[in-house]
């Protein structure tokens, strides 16, 4: 198994999403904050301390990444309904992963954080037309224009895929 990407990688859709897609992967959205709780349970305080691979970040620093990168796509998303495309704002992950307050917070805070955030965010995309569905924002970074189904599927396997690394810290 691969320890960078235990799921494999992301795969964008290539045109708009049918609203039976959208609506699982909502539900996967919405199911990602009590996954990611109880996994953290199962791993446990000391289990949390260590890489999920060598020179991988640790347990405790993919919680807190998950709360800032779905934080960040939060206001994307909010950012392309109310811009005509807008540019959104790269940051660097690995410093941000470096910051005093990842140590020094519970990972409960970014827990919490995550089912507020996600609670928001899926109430938000409940309520979306097609057409704004196909809204769009650039990253700079990746050089690449998303539509809001796209960025739905991207941090949908995000998601997944770092509670496949928290997941393999029980093993």
């Amino acid at each position: 198994m691969d320890l960078s990407y235990p799921i494999g990688h992301a795969h964008l859709p290539d045109g708009p999403l049918s609203a039976t897609e959208r609506t699982a992967l909502i539900q996967q959205l919405a199911d990602l904050p009590a996954q990611l709780t109880a996994t953290a349970r199962e791993v446990g305080g000391e289990g949390l301390q260590r890489p999920y691979r060598p020179g991988g970040w640790t347990g405790r620093q993919v919680i807190h990444h998950l709360a800032d990168s779905h934080m960040n796509c939060y206001f994307r998303f909010r950012l392309a309904l109310t811009e005509e495309n807008p540019t959104v704002r790269p940051y660097d992950q690995q410093a941000w992963a470096e910051l005093p307050d990842v140590a020094a917070t519970p990972v409960t805070v970014s827990l919490t954080l995550l089912e507020a955030l996600h609670t928001r965010w899926v109430t938000l995309l409940q309520h979306l037309t097609d057409a704004q569905w196909q809204r769009t924002f650039y990253h700079p970074a990746t050089e690449h224009t998303f539509t809001l189904d796209q960025a739905l599927a991207l941090y949908v396997w995000h998601g997944q895929h770092h509670l496949a690394h928290l997941k393999s810290l029980n093993r």
